[in-house]
């Protein structure tokens, strides 16, 4: 991932001369640079989290009890139920890990498809231009490509239908999100909440400090400008 944010770091290293001339982003050499760039840190995302402990050992990102579990953990534990507990958010994890592989073609076409508008807005946003871009063009078809991997792992636990029969009944008196009424919908949506905080994080960091971001790959592709 650390790709993207050295991209981003050139340019904005060259402020002054994106300023005076935004128009300059229709050079194919610094879009096909960009795309590159973004293309390179967008595989290293997706590897970073889908492999063994991408989720459930990073604390960053690592898939909670759903609310209403939560709520219900200490009498769980107390009846003797806290192994499902505890092989429930392992479960839940280890579908992320899983399913997070599932994101890397479509954040490819989303680069690929990426316009000059889109560059622009990218270099002129705010701390998260990156995230959100990526964020508005995924979002919703991986939604669908991740909840048949994640239903894969929690349908068979019993704790995960459980789950379901009482989110459903929660949330149709509007005590549970109806996102959040099935197992493989929560783990799904805090999924794609993990890739897309771990995206935003670098970029703020590297926003914070470009010029020691800056490597070689980076100057390499944006040496032109």
């Amino acid at each position: 991932m650390r790709a993207i944010f050295r991209a981003i770091a050139i340019l904005l290293v060259s402020a002054p001369a994106w300023a005076l001339d935004l128009g300059s982003l229709s050079n194919a050499d610094a879009a096909g640079g960009l795309k590159e760039a973004l293309t390179q840190g967008a595989g290293r995302a997706v590897e970073m989290l889908g492999r063994d402990g991408g989720f459930l050992k990073n604390p960053k990102v690592k898939i909670p009890l759903p609310g209403v579990l939560q709520q219900a953990e200490p009498l769980l534990r107390m009846a003797g139920r806290g192994k499902d507990v505890d092989q429930l958010v392992t479960t839940m994890n280890r579908a992320a890990e899983d399913a997070v592989p599932e994101a890397k073609a479509l954040l490819l076409a989303a680069v690929k498809s990426m316009t000059v508008q889109d560059a622009k807005a990218i270099l002129t946003g705010g701390d998260d231009s990156v995230t959100q871009y990526f964020r508005s063009k995924t979002q919703d078809a991986l939604t669908q490509r991740f909840i048949p991997v994640v239903k894969k792992h929690t349908e068979r636990l019993a704790v995960s239908n459980q789950y379901n029969q009482l989110a459903g009944q929660a949330a149709g008196v509007g005590l549970v999100k109806g996102e959040d009424a099935k197992i493989e919908g929560y783990v799904t949506r805090k999924a794609l909440d993990g890739l897309y905080l771990m995206i935003a994080e670098e970029e703020r960091a590297i926003r914070k400090n470009p010029m020691g971001a800056a490597g070689s790959l980076a100057k390499k592709v944006f040496g032109a400008l």
